[in-house]
């Protein structure tokens, strides 16, 4: 098992972030190369329409650009009303949210609530399969000091998480897990062990190109890295130099430290074709729609 890096370690990667983030244009550029072929999407709570049912909920988001939406789960009601929805709108639900990974995570010291964790996580999964979903996005656990070791979380997690593999293949939807600020997975090492560990198809990893910055590793490295791991990725944006004056780190898409020219680089040398999933504050049209752009440029879609 891979140990967990030091405060004081990422901070002195993060350090010589910056000029690696200032390289953006290096290499052959992107119009000369192989593009990733992507699909954009949003989170469905993320669409912001009061009293809004389903359908004018994908309508909206198809207005707006979108071409598939993730849903939560335990949580999302009138799951029948979404699926026609979906197929009347052309708009997919491509993906399951864990909604209650963090108040009931399974790497919990109570053997109840792993349990009801465990409960939640398999809802997820049979969700997925009623909306024709891929995947179920799921923070394995969390690290707590004085109360949850990263072993700990480690053993749990991967233990309740075995548990739900043969509802997966049932069900016939991956497991998908997120890397997030739970004092747990923070290298691509330890991410591609974790994953491995389950020797199994239906673990694979669900990666976040925003949240990881803090650690020091880029983007486009840990991708590289996870190679056909990766099911799926979202992001948001990302400041450094925020973060490290403790200021909220979190910025518009397009503003962060992300690296999109080699993230895309990246995303093409490992042959991923499929979701991109925003991950930010929602609202109504104008907001969907500026976020849409946003997406647009940030990922090459902009004509």
């Amino acid at each position: 098992m891979i140990r967990p890096i030091g405060r004081r370690d990422f901070l002195r990667r993060g350090a010589g972030l910056t000029a690696t983030f200032m390289s953006l244009w290096g290499g052959p550029s992107l119009a000369q190369e192989r593009r990733p072929k992507l699909k954009k999407a949003i989170k469905y709570s993320m669409i912001r329409l009061p009293n809004g049912s389903h359908r004018d909920k994908l309508e909206l988001a198809k207005k707006c650009g979108f071409q598939g939406v993730e849903i939560d789960s335990p949580g999302t009601p009138h799951l029948d009303e979404l699926v026609r929805a979906s197929k009347d709108t052309g708009v997919i639900v491509h993906g399951v949210i864990d909604s209650v990974h963090w108040h009931q995570p399974l790497s919990d010291p109570d053997e109840k609530v792993r349990a009801k964790g465990l409960e939640a996580l398999l809802t997820a999964l049979r969700d997925a399969q009623t909306v024709g979903a891929e995947t179920v996005l799921l923070v394995p656990g969390v690290v707590k000091e004085g109360m949850v070791t990263f072993e700990q979380c480690w053993e749990r997690s991967q233990a309740e998480i075995r548990k739900a593999l043969p509802t997966a293949e049932k069900c016939g939807v991956k497991i998908a897990i997120e890397v997030v600020w739970n004092n747990f997975i923070t290298t691509p090492e330890q991410f591609i062990e974790y994953v491995d560990s389950f020797k199994s198809p239906w673990v694979g990893a669900y990666f976040d190109c925003s949240n990881m910055i803090r650690y020091g590793v880029p983007s486009a490295e840990w991708i590289r890295k996870l190679g056909k791991r990766m099911l799926k990725f979202d992001f948001k944006g990302f400041s450094l130099k925020r973060y490290a004056a403790k200021m909220n780190p979190w910025v518009e898409i397009g503003e962060g430290d992300e690296n999109w020219p080699e993230i895309l680089r990246a995303l093409a040398e490992i042959g991923y074709d499929g979701w991109a999933t925003a991950e930010v504050q929602g609202g109504g049209e104008d907001t969907l729609r500026k976020i849409s752009r946003q997406m647009d440029k940030v990922l090459g879609l902009a004509e």
